[in-house]
């Protein structure tokens, strides 16, 4: 029988629940465009909103009144949360929870901004530069639990990154060497999660933990002992140069965003497709997909699980080691103890809030580099609303997700079980 045809079988026989997926979304959207509705426009000023199309209050500008745009979109919100009740048609439905969202986060917006003016290029450039590191620390996540390898160690992987690169960036005066110095840092964590949960078929959680734990002990005390003493020849590595494409960085918001940076913002959004195709399009993706779902039914075809597991951990260790690359050499210019903050349990929230696949962790790392730079953004103009308010959404909408509120969120099925070959 083909997968259709059981699929088929599947609806016929099934009984239909009425709280479906769909329903509970709209009844979501539905619920926030009220909120939006009933607290954001009476809360908000008559004042007019500009949303400006530069990096300050200067030129062109999208305005409108505050407390008429923060009704309107919450209105436009409930609209389409009553479109997902009602039983649209299925091609519509991820149109639907789209502009629902994002009808509400502009309510909020006409809210926080009426009587002031939000700069779209500098929260938009903003929120990519803050989604960096996250985007590549998700995709060495989907690269290792794709495979099987639950990879609880993202966080020491970018600290380590980001100190063999501020290191040897420093000590060679060159940026190229710093980049492939952070690759070997994070490869070197990643080699130890690999061994010891693939070879030694240790806990794969514990041994996250405790590399994490590792990475910040060791960093720590080289930080002490070596840069902190001095600085100059060992924590002061070159900045990796912004580079402008003229003519597409003129091109007005995405412009300046998307043509007027750093090479590590093309580098991620370039994996995110390039692993995205592999995963999907090839040989590699296909083995990789089965080893993370039946790792016994690939040994019986040949494949060598162990070895792709292997693989792709290292693969992935080199991508977080480029976005423990961007701390130093492009953030801040330097190390410090624990600079990343947690950034890596942010990067394996977002790798789960986007489905184990890399459009979906790209999106993820997007909004919650969007909630940082906001809450930024309020803190900065005296907002009501406690900027570490907007630093906890992302958690929540994570755990919304995992606990199956907005559908099914299910790891792959061999996620973190060590394969023994029979």
């Amino acid at each position: 029988m083909s997968t259709a045809t059981v699929e088929e079988l599947t609806e016929v026989t099934a009984p239909t629940r009425f709280w479906d997926r769909q329903r509970r979304l709209g009844a979501g959207l539905v619920l926030l465009g009220a909120v939006a509705t009933g607290l954001f426009g009476p809360l908000a000023h008559s004042e007019t909103a500009r949303f400006t199309l530069s990096e300050d209050a200067s030129g062109a500008a999208l305005s409108i009144n505050g407390q008429l745009g923060a009704i309107l979109f919450g209105v436009l919100a409930v609209g389409a949360g009553v479109g997902l009740l009602v039983g649209v048609a299925k091609r519509w439905q991820t149109t639907l929870l789209v502009v629902g969202i994002l009808a509400f986060v502009l309510s909020f917006l006409c809210w926080q901004v009426a009587g002031k003016f939000l700069p779209l290029v500098d929260t938009a450039d903003g929120t990519l530069e803050l989604a960096v590191p996250l985007i590549l620390g998700a995709l060495a996540g989907v690269l290792g639990e794709r495979s099987g390898v639950v990879n609880v160690a993202i966080e020491g992987q970018l600290l380590m990154g980001a100190f063999a690169g501020a290191l040897v960036g420093t000590m060679t005066a060159s940026v190229l060497a710093g980049l492939i110095s952070a690759v070997v840092g994070g490869v070197i964590i990643a080699a130890l999660l690999s061994v010891l949960a693939i070879r030694y078929l240790v806990d794969q959680v514990v041994v996250g933990i405790v590399l994490n734990l590792l990475a910040v002990g060791l960093t720590g005390f080289l930080y002490e002992r070596l840069m902190q003493p001095d600085a100059l020849s060992y924590n002061q590595p070159p900045r990796m140069p912004t580079i402008r494409i003229p003519g597409l960085a003129d091109i007005p918001v995405v412009g300046p965003v998307l043509f007027d940076t750093n090479p590590l913002v093309w580098l991620a959004l370039i994996l995110v497709v390039v692993i995205h195709f592999g995963l999907s399009r090839t040989r590699w993706g296909l083995r990789t997909r089965s080893v993370g779902e039946h790792p016994t039914a690939a040994d019986t075809v040949g494949i060598r699980v162990r070895g792709l597991r292997y693989l792709n951990v290292l693969l992935g260790g080199v991508i977080a080691g480029l976005g423990g690359a961007y701390f130093t050499l492009v953030a801040t210019g330097s190390f410090n103890k624990n600079m990343t903050a947690g950034a890596g349990f942010i990067a394996l929230a977002a790798l789960i809030f986007g489905r184990w696949t890399p459009f979906g962790a790209l999106g993820a790392a997007l909004f919650f580099g969007f909630a940082q730079k906001l809450a930024f953004y309020l803190s900065a103009v005296g907002s009501p609303v406690p900027n570490q308010f907007l630093n906890m959404l992302p958690y929540l909408a994570t755990i919304v997700a995992v606990a199956g509120l907005v559908g099914r969120v299910r790891a792959p099925a061999a996620d973190g079980q060590p394969y023994v070959k029979s």
